[in-house]
This record gives structure tokens, sequence and C-alpha cells, in this order.
């Protein structure tokens, strides 16, 4: 019961967490991506020209963000690079598209957010690829 109430933590806790949170917050994402790189035209022809790039490179760099960036994620490899496309990605659905109801239609995307801004604070733990790496 001490260990709980406790607000000391370990290093291999922490490590744990973060392994965990990396996994869950960019599966739950890859599905995402998943979903849009499988039905690239029909998603394209339909996508939101930002920022007059075009619809198809709008949905591609969507695509990068939400598919390959959380890969990234999970292995923990270059996490804090990984992190920024997927952070500006969510600043756009919640602001762009949500227009910036955060309490509303937003509000998954400012999860997501507040994930991302976590993971690129404190990094990807020990272990990740990023980890292993840097011993």
């Amino acid at each position: 019961m001490k260990r709980f109430l406790s607000t000391r933590y370990s290093a291999g806790a922490f490590n744990t967490a973060i392994l965990l949170f990396r996994i869950v917050i960019g599966g739950l994402m890859l599905k995402h991506g998943y979903d849009k790189l499988s039905n690239f035209e029909k998603g394209s022809a339909e996508f939101m020209n930002f920022m007059g790039l075009g619809s198809k490179l709008s949905f591609g760099l969507v695509i990068f963000a939400e598919f390959f960036c959380s890969l990234l994620l999970i292995m923990g490899l270059f996490t804090r690079f990984a992190t920024i496309p997927l952070i500006i990605t969510m600043l756009v659905i919640i602001f762009k598209v949500g227009n910036g109801d955060v309490f509303g239609k937003a509000e998954i995307a400012a999860l997501y957010l507040g994930g991302y801004v976590l993971l690129l604070l404190v990094g990807p733990g020990k272990a990740s690829v990023d980890g292993m790496i840097s011993k």
C-alpha cells in the first residue's frame, strides 16, 4: 500500500510507462493512417486543399504523419522528430477542421496533441531504438 501512496518513481517504471504510451498512441494513430493510405485515391479527391498545397499533397502529408511517423513512434526511432508532423497535423485538425472546439468536435485531436507534446518533451525512454543507439 505504501508503494501506491508514494510520490517517488523508479527509472524502470518511467521507461515502461513511456514504452506503453508510445505503443498505444502510435498504434491508435497508425490505424487512422492505414485507412487513409489504403483509400488514397478516394480520400485525396475529397480532401481539403490546405494552404494551396493541393488536396493530394495535403492528404499525402497527413498519411506521412499518421502512418509513417506513428511507426517511428512505436519503434522509438527519431521519436522527437516524428512527433513534430503529428503535432502539426493535430493542430490543423483542431483549428481548421474543428474550428478550435477542443471540448467538442476536436476533442480527440486535442488528446492526441497532448500525448505528442508529452513525447516531444520527455523523449522515447530507454526501451526504444533511440535509447539503444544512445548507449
